[in-house]
């Protein structure tokens, strides 16, 4: 499933042109900050197939020294360039506890599939053009474009009420910091738990979760991966998955101007951390699957779609 017939053509057009047609869009924090998405990254490099790890090789940017986590934060990194690009970090629905595609899929100037699962879709299924020499899409972006809103849609308030913009406008206080709800749990819960946990190592922390996925979710890794969706992705249901985590965990008793500490804390990290994983699983899912369906390594778990 694809965007809009609108949208492909936006992402043909020079990018003045791209910005011009689209500065209606409103302001948005960032999505997991660069730690986080480097995080999701890490772990997808892991369990890649030999032939989609090659394909991905062939297709990163030499700046980004064979390592697809080097681009994953890109995306962010070119919203105010690409600004066309804004509305598709997330998904806004109306102050309720589902997500619908039909009604939640839009920007600000209400055109369809401009949101995080449209785009996933999107640049899923021109990612599929790789290897055809009459492609006409920069699959270097495609990937890089993926690949962060995989992470996107994973992080709950990505997929939050549109009256305040997915937890922007609740200004609170992390500990004695003063920041907004979106804020916290892009950011702010990774890296205190780096500071508490890791000695400030992301790699540490990457390595932890990789060990948890190996045996203390080993189990759980199946469901993850569970996706009827053959060609496309299983992106709407991620959605789902993270307006429900939004309404249970995100926006729970939080109130303007709060101070969220330890309680919040220590029950709201094993979200984020379960987040990141399933984030880097599923994009090695939807990887996999675009580039080939060879075994994995002796390193990786198979990821095979249902």
């Amino acid at each position: 499933m694809a965007l809009t017939a609108h949208l492909l053509r936006l992402r043909l057009l020079p990018p003045l042109l791209v910005v011009v047609s689209l500065t209606a869009a409103p302001r948005r924090a960032d999505a997991w900050g660069k730690q986080g998405h480097i995080i999701v990254c890490k772990i997808t490099e892991k369990y890649l197939s030999e032939k989609a790890a090659a394909a991905v090789q062939e297709l990163l940017p030499e700046s980004a020294g064979g390592e697809l986590s080097t681009v994953c934060p890109w995306a962010d990194e070119v919203r105010f360039r690409y600004y066309w690009s804004r509305a598709l970090h997330y998904a806004n629905t109306p102050q309720v506890c589902n997500f619908k595609y039909s009604r939640d899929c839009h920007n600000s100037r209400h055109q369809q599939g401009m949101c995080v699962v449209g785009a996933i879709n999107n640049y899923t299924d021109q990612l599929y053009s790789y290897g055809d020499s009459k492609s006409s899409y920069n699959l270097t972006e495609s990937l890089m474009f993926l690949a962060h809103f995989v992470g996107d849609v994973h992080q709950p308030l990505h997929v939050g009420y549109e009256e305040d913009e997915g937890g922007n406008t609740i200004k609170v206080h992390w500990y004695r910091r003063k920041e907004n709800l979106h804020h916290v749990w892009d950011n702010s819960i990774i890296e205190t738990a780096m500071k508490d946990f890791y000695n400030r190592s992301l790699d540490t922390m990457v390595e932890a979760l990789k060990m948890n996925l190996t045996d203390g979710w080993s189990d759980d890794i199946s469901h993850w991966e569970n996706c009827a969706n053959k060609k496309a992705t299983c992106a709407n249901d991620y959605a789902i998955e993270s307006i429900h985590l939004s309404c249970n965990y995100a926006y729970k008793d939080v109130e303007q101007d709060i101070t969220l500490g330890d309680d919040y804390f220590f029950s709201r990290y094993p979200i984020v951390e379960k987040r990141l994983a399933q984030a880097g699983i599923r994009l090695a899912l939807i990887l996999n699957q675009i580039f080939g369906k060879d075994k994995p390594d002796g390193n990786a778990i198979p990821l095979q779609v249902q």
